[in-house]
């Protein structure tokens, strides 16, 4: 990658003037701003090709120099200290900063805020809202390697949710699990566990109404699935798994009340503090 980018400021550089001395990491200078190497090799992912990696490279690099002739050339013309333009852009810097505190102040203190039975009141009131999009389920699965000692009693116990069992499992997957998830009492997405077996299954849903258990081995690891409980997509979601979606919805319909009061809240304290002044115009005796 670096010999890409490499090649590539040198070029740009050869056909614009001679090389200078700079920085090692410096890919290309337009006046006195510079892009290094650095920031143009992260935007190439992993693995890319040769000529991809080259042309992305390329691409890049030719629009960040026109980019910024076209910027100093309006700002010669127009100058940067155009009252407008300078008004635009504390406006907006002035927006952003608000709304990331607004956004910060709802999910932190609002979130906290919103009682239980508010939140399963809601969940009841409004079911078709939390319509599942995927099968969830509830219960363990453990990845090991094949030779692994004690494997075999592993197998003879994971398909029972006992707390000994469990114990026993775990123990194991300390010493030899290479991967150990225990979701007895959480639901997670079907697909998401599927995603770690090489398995293939068209209907999840179909399957969930007849396998309780997923076991099978490759030439390395052994794949061991215990499904104790599942809900099928079309269905209502359950209430633990959808307590993200309800708490999102619950702080959508109430932060714009939230956030009046705050700013009310604001401007009284600021008022009663002496950190905003009104002035009235009074006229003159002489007027």
């Amino acid at each position: 990658m670096r010999i890409i980018v490499f090649f590539l400021s040198i070029c740009l550089l050869h056909a614009c003037r001679p090389p200078e001395t700079v920085s090692s990491d410096v890919a290309v200078k337009v006046g006195g701003q510079a892009l290094t190497r650095n920031e143009v090799e992260r935007l190439i992912p992993d693995g890319t090709p040769y000529a991809d990696s080259l042309l992305i490279a390329e691409n890049y690099v030719t629009k960040w120099v026109k980019d910024l002739l076209m910027y100093e050339t309006a700002k010669r013309n127009i100058g940067s200290g155009d009252a407008d333009i300078n008004r635009l852009v504390e406006e907006y810097r002035r927006s952003l900063i608000t709304h990331r505190y607004q956004e910060n102040l709802i999910r932190t203190k609002l979130a906290s805020e919103i009682p239980e039975d508010e939140m399963q009141t809601f969940y009841r009131e409004n079911p078709k809202k939390f319509i599942l999009s995927n099968d969830v389920i509830r219960g363990l699965f453990l990845m090991a390697p094949v030779d692994a000692p004690g494997l075999e009693d592993i197998r003879k116990k994971y398909r029972r949710n006992e707390l000994n069992v469990v114990e026993n499992i775990e123990k194991f997957s300390i010493r030899n699990a290479v991967t150990y998830e225990y979701f007895y009492d959480r639901w997670v997405d079907f697909d998401e566990i599927l995603s770690k077996i090489p398995i293939h299954i068209p209907n999840t849903s179909q399957y969930l109404k007849t396998k309780q258990f997923v076991e099978m081995s490759d030439s390395t690891y052994c794949y061991l699935l215990n499904i104790s409980e599942y809900v099928l997509s079309g269905s209502v979601a359950p209430y633990e798994y959808a307590i993200p979606q309800i708490q999102e919805l619950v702080i959508n319909r109430k932060k714009i009340e939230f956030l009046k009061n705050t700013e009310d809240e604001l401007y009284r304290d600021a008022v009663r503090k002496g950190q905003v002044v009104f002035y009235t115009n009074q006229k003159t005796s002489a007027e």
